[in-house]
């Protein structure tokens, strides 16, 4: 089998109501998508991850420019090799960022022919599944305002409870005082209905008010905290990690094994989550997840982008196993974004969703979904 193309499909789609996370307002859906062709017929789907602000047109430039020409005529099934190859070529302008993105989403599309080549799912490939269900988290709580918004969040949390998430992470960051508030209105809310809550605050603060905010919500009993400083900060996560009681996570502004091993090494994160469309794909959380083994570390990834990233994100979670074994161990959760995405809801034939609470893990070919061809022309930019 060899690679005889690779396509870039670039969407995009105004939201209806624009939203803020603490580092800007996010007004469109976006999606960095490439499609890997062989000479035999199959094609392989990956995703890069879009962050909020990131035109995606940076990751399809690197794909098309930098990429392409390293993998025209290669066997898509020698994934270890080609992800070395491309991260090697790319190593003096890459190693981070929108570069890395592009190789993830190559290398999603390599595993997802992979898998198709040899028709089984991509966490065969990987060893097997510890699990072949999930139980999500609704990620959500944006701001439509900026602050004052107690009342609405405290409804929104509601709604999830309603829909059946027992988990929900609070976007916060837009001022401790606000988030006190928010937070407090949103516990009153589901109190007594079994559900447990983690906040992410897109390291919007610095270590004195990321630790006043910990604090005040340390007997919240969270699941972690996330980003609660910038990525760069690996002292900061550390000491937040000594003085709070609630978990610390990060690591989805991080890439490859090389950024990690830094992150373990400083004692940051008692939760790691790498994102598979930003990490350095599938093949890199294969690198991270025995890293964070060694370390003693929990590996959650971080889910943000469309149905192609979703079902990725779930091979990974299939075949992760836990940091700390016992009977009754702690299981990885999946990131379910609750916000409008079209890219989600529409871009594949079976939609993921929940049954009963749990969302299942694909078991066909490769990723085990497909892209409808229609809705990527639809939303194409």
């Amino acid at each position: 089998m060899k690679i005889t193309d690779i396509r870039i499909h670039v969407l995009k789609s105004p939201l209806a109501e624009p939203f803020a996370f603490s580092q800007g307002w996010v007004r469109q859906r976006s999606a960095t998508l490439v499609e890997v062709l062989t000479d035999d017929g199959l094609a392989g789907w990956g995703e890069a991850f879009a962050q909020g602000l990131e035109p995606p047109e940076i990751a399809a430039a690197a794909i098309e420019h930098a990429l392409k020409p390293l993998l025209l005529g290669a066997d898509p099934r020698h994934t270890e090799v080609l992800w070395h190859r491309m991260y090697h070529a790319t190593r003096d302008y890459g190693r981070k960022g929108s570069v890395v993105a592009a190789l993830s989403a190559v290398d999603i599309a390599l595993w997802d022919l992979t898998g198709k080549a040899a028709n089984a799912p991509i966490h065969q490939l990987l060893g097997g599944a510890f699990r072949t269900r999930v139980q999500p988290y609704a990620t959500g709580f944006y701001r439509t305002r900026g602050q004052g918004e107690a009342a609405r969040l405290a409804d929104e949390a509601l709604r999830h409870h309603e829909a059946g998430f027992r988990l929900m992470k609070v976007k916060l960051g837009y001022g401790v005082d606000d988030d006190i508030e928010c937070m407090a209105a949103i516990h009153r809310a589901i109190e007594g209905r079994g559900v447990t809550l983690m906040i992410d605050t897109n390291h919007a603060y610095g270590r004195a008010e990321a630790l006043r905010l910990g604090r005040a919500l340390a007997d919240f009993d969270l699941r972690w905290y996330e980003e609660p400083v910038v990525p760069e900060d690996l002292a900061g996560y550390a000491e937040l990690r000594r003085q709070l009681p609630m978990p610390i996570a990060g690591g989805e502004n991080e890439h490859t094994l090389y950024g990690f091993r830094e992150l373990f090494a400083a004692g940051a994160v008692d939760v790691a989550q790498p994102d598979v469309g930003s990490c350095g794909g599938i093949t890199a959380m294969r690198h991270i997840v025995a890293l964070a083994q060694a370390h003693g570390v929990a590996v959650n990834p971080h889910v943000w982008g469309s149905a192609v990233a979703q079902a990725a994100s779930l091979q990974v979670i299939a075949a992760l196993p836990v940091a700390h074994h016992s009977l009754f161990a702690q299981q990885p959760v999946l990131e379910y974004d609750r916000s409008s995405h079209p890219f989600r809801q529409q871009l594949i034939t079976r939609p993921i969703g929940l049954q009963d609470g749990w969302v299942h893990i694909p078991d066909g070919p490769g990723l085990g979904i497909e892209v409808d061809r229609a809705v990527v022309e639809r939303y194409r930019a």
